[in-house]
């Protein structure tokens, strides 16, 4: 029996382009005979006609599942919502702007086929603003220094992984999920294989400043205590520093008593280690609010309406 690849695409400000992803979808696995496949859009509470959009896509293929997200919880919650609703043996996401090229699934589908578990693409120029692709640098570096990420290996929201590893990421259910997260702590057979990066035909991208720190948070709080044992690091060296500091004065005040000791050097170091001290309890701040909200059960989204007629006569 044929494989079915399941396509899972978060869906935000999308209403003029989904359409042609998903026909790109079906142009490309009708090339992969051996396939089967089926697609899942995860509408994210998008302002404009998305999930109308959605909608006539479910009407015109019962091989389309649309799910609608009662309010806006972020392209990793979205992600997490959709693996509830696939059931291929291979699951592939991408974006719904149509900048990642469905019609290069079958460079992902074979790195799975030679035997990875995951496999990610990998853009030789990719076709972002400025601002995003800062942001996917800032978050490289996070992914490698707190996730413990391979420095070689690219990541990226083009990706192809396994059924064993979507159900292993669905056994997460506290709220913040980093699905690059959840796949590094699952297994380590993750490649890549390179794909062209498109141009985005209409609109902008729906990530924010506010939106990339979210998401970075989410990373290096939600799979990594190293912040914390950064802390206590910059704690350890900055009290030395002070002791340093507090030995030399004393010292110098002995060797030339007429030096006088300084108001604003004073000033200055209880100013920075106050700073040290509150940015401290900030992360611990950070860790112990995001413990209080997921012993309070929140959730990592909310489904309004799902349309799904895949098993309909």
């Amino acid at each position: 029996m044929k494989q079915l690849v399941s396509f899972v695409i978060p869906c935000y400000r999308s209403a003029q382009t989904i359409g042609r992803v998903v026909q790109e979808i079906r142009d490309v696995m009708r090339e992969l005979s051996q396939y089967r496949y089926e697609i899942v859009l995860v509408n994210d509470a998008s302002p404009d006609d998305t999930f109308e959009t959605i909608r006539a896509l479910c009407g015109e293929n019962r091989d389309v599942c649309g799910v609608n997200l009662a309010r806006n919880f972020g392209q990793h919650a979205a992600l997490m919502a959709g693996f509830r609703y696939v059931r291929g043996d291979i699951v592939v996401c991408l974006d719904d702007d149509g900048q990642t090229p469905a019609g290069e699934v079958g460079k992902l589908l074979s790195g799975i086929e030679a035997g990875s578990d995951v496999v990610y693409a990998k853009y030789a120029n990719k076709r972002h603003s400025g601002f995003r692709n800062f942001g996917s640098r800032i978050n490289e570096l996070m992914t490698r220094v707190m996730l413990g990420k391979p420095k070689e290996l690219y990541v990226s929201s083009y990706f192809a992984v396994k059924r064993f590893v979507v159900e292993e990421m669905l056994r997460y259910e506290n709220p913040y999920p980093y699905v690059i997260g959840l796949v590094l702590r699952t297994t380590k057979k993750i490649t890549n294989v390179e794909v062209t990066h498109k141009e985005r035909e209409v609109g902008t991208s729906g990530y924010t400043l506010g939106k990339l720190l979210g998401l970075w948070f989410n990373g290096f709080t939600a799979f990594s205590v190293k912040p914390l044992r950064v802390a206590t690091v910059i704690g350890v060296i900055s009290a030395c520093a002070g002791f340093a500091y507090g030995i030399f004065t004393i010292i110098k005040k002995f060797i030339n008593p007429a030096v006088p000791v300084g108001f604003s050097a004073l000033m200055a170091a209880v100013v920075f280690f106050c700073g040290l001290i509150l940015l401290m309890l900030g992360i611990i701040g950070e860790y112990i609010g995001r413990i209080y909200i997921s012993l309070n059960n929140s959730p990592q989204y909310v489904i309004r309406e799902c349309l799904d007629e895949r098993d309909a006569e």
